[in-house]
């Protein structure tokens, strides 16, 4: 199993969002960076852990779990012109952008604010704590998933 960290901006989409879908389950959609892209066509795997990170908003940091339960599949939205994340130069025949689905596991009692995970002397290597990293898709070794995991239910 593998680790991860998603980021979201909750008001377009948040762990209460997740919480509320059908089955407690969604597509994580709209992905257009090849790294964060990659991840999710070659690393991320069926039960996977992932921590949904809220990003541009006023709670900054980890708000809650997941699980990924179907691994990478073409991105709908890539084809679709009236979608913001329409890709001209992607076919059906060959897709450039992929997605995963995510279920709901739980929703902290409150956000771990990024500032405190800066803090926080076990964690150095989650792109979060790393000048330059800003992809919405990252790994989180499983040392650091624990401490992050232990401080957020804290």
């Amino acid at each position: 199993m593998q680790y991860w960290l998603f980021k979201t901006e909750p008001d377009a989409f948040s762990i209460d969002d997740l919480a509320t879908r059908a089955k407690q389950t969604e597509h994580w959609d709209g992905i257009r960076n090849y790294q964060a892209r990659n991840f999710l066509r070659d690393q991320v795997k069926l039960g996977d852990k992932v921590f949904i990170y809220h990003s541009s908003c006023k709670e900054v940091g980890i708000a809650g779990l997941a699980e990924v339960v179907k691994e990478a599949y073409p991105d709908h939205t890539q084809f679709d012109p009236e979608s913001h994340y329409y890709d001209p130069k992607s076919t059906t025949d060959n897709p450039r952008w992929v997605m995963v689905d995510v279920k709901f596991i739980e929703k902290f009692p409150a956000v771990l604010a990024l500032k405190k995970i800066k803090t926080m002397a076990e964690i150095n290597e989650v792109g979060l704590v790393k000048k330059g990293h800003r992809l919405s898709i990252m790994p989180v070794n499983e040392n650091e998933f624990s401490a992050l995991l232990q401080a957020a239910k804290a």
